[in-house]
């Protein structure tokens, strides 16, 4: 049995956020029927493409079924009534607004079902004066004060960098998946369903967590960062020391015990102070070696540290390998690879299905569960409420 099986959920979400949020719900075996436009989600049109299916799309939609309705249409509105009645969850990320002027917000839909949990991620909030406010997750990062932050930790100040990974879409649609989580538990014990509003200006702020605290009091940062690129005779390796422990591993691993009593080191304030100091020690000795057996001795001494690889590179780890990170995923195009949930259960499967849909591909079935006659489903169609593939 999966741990979400018979949990159905209306998901009316587009782009990243939402579409991670319910694929991890899809992942432990939820019923999520995706409403799309009679257009398609955006993504359906991201590369890369074969044979007119988008595995960008795919790997955020796998496991889902797909319906078709255009919402601009009361008939539309009507069918969401109808099928509301059923569900579990209904999650959206909307710009705030937006679904109630479908007349599909939590005040008009929790009425028909009072156990329903509903979830809306958007950019700031569903209320206060940003809450309108256009958001996709670059605007979040520099909203939030991430990209202003990730730069201060750099040696020298330059321009913003531009953004080609969406950290605020997948953490907000993490956070969403695990306050609906959450509010099915507590549904347990008092049979009532409740409204989720996720930030993604918030989401991001929870990454920053020492410049939270440092912002309040003022804290200077050491004059070299103290986690980052320790260069190589061929390259760099990323060395984190965070403990006292790692901090003997390192010395021990460079064959340096003395920096373990030198005043400049021994101490952890004292070490952070004094961190280009020591990282030009260490380089002295690192840029004698090849980063392979650089990285050797520190895993050798339990030093945590990795060389800095490409995500094609990662995917070839033997490590996800073991633990089957990567599943094979069916669409119109063939197959791809998807990665499954980070985490695994002993008494559940958490894994990509094996396949997605096309656009409209359950329309029928979908609007027939619900009631709806052959014919009904014809004039539906027919009037461009929905679509079938």
């Amino acid at each position: 049995m999966d741990a979400l099986d018979r949990v159905r959920v209306l998901d009316f979400t587009t782009t990243i956020a939402g579409p991670h949020c319910t694929r991890l719900l899809a992942d432990l075996g939820a019923e999520v029927i995706k409403i799309e436009a009679p257009e398609g989600d955006m993504m359906r049109s991201r590369l890369p493409i074969r044979n007119g299916a988008s595995t960008s799309f795919g790997q955020l939609n796998a496991g889902k079924k797909s319906l078709v309705l255009d919402l601009k249409r009361p008939e539309a509105v009507a069918v969401v009534h109808r099928l509301v009645k059923s569900a579990d969850v209904v999650i959206e990320n909307f710009r705030p607004g937006v679904m109630e002027r479908f007349g599909l917000d939590y005040r008009k839909l929790q009425p028909l079902n009072p156990a329903l949990v509903y979830c809306a991620i958007s950019g700031y909030g569903q209320t206060g004066p940003s809450a309108g406010r256009p958001a996709y997750a670059p605007v979040i990062h520099a909203s939030s004060g991430y990209d202003l932050a990730q730069i201060a930790h750099q040696l020298e100040p330059r321009r913003p960098d531009f953004c080609g990974i969406f950290i605020a879409d997948v953490l907000s649609g993490t956070y969403a998946f695990g306050a609906i989580m959450a509010a099915l538990v507590q549904r347990q014990a008092t049979g009532a369903g409740q409204m989720i509003d996720v930030s993604m200006l918030e989401s991001m702020l929870s990454l920053t967590l020492g410049e939270l605290q440092n912002s309040q009091f003022d804290v200077p940062l050491p004059p070299r960062p103290i986690f980052g690129p320790v260069a190589t005779k061929d390259g760099y390796v990323n060395l984190s020391v965070a403990s006292e422990r790692t901090f003997q591993a390192m010395a021990a691993a460079a064959g340096r015990q003395d920096w373990l009593t030198d005043k400049r080191f021994e101490k952890y304030q004292d070490r952070r102070i004094n961190w280009g100091v020591l990282m030009d020690e260490l380089e002295k000795w690192s840029t004698t070696l090849p980063t392979e057996e650089v990285q050797a001795i520190f895993d050798r001494h339990g030093v945590p540290s990795s060389p800095y690889r490409t995500v094609k590179e990662a995917m070839e780890d033997p490590q996800l390998a073991h633990r089957h990170s990567l599943a094979k995923v069916h669409d119109n195009g063939g197959t791809f690879l998807a990665l499954n949930p980070p985490f695994r259960m002993t008494a559940s499967r958490a894994a990509a299905r094996d396949h997605v849909a096309a656009l409209g591909e359950h329309s029928a079935a979908v609007l027939r569960e619900a009631g709806y006659t052959d014919a009904e489903i014809a004039a539906l169609a027919a009037e461009g409420v929905t679509e079938t593939a």
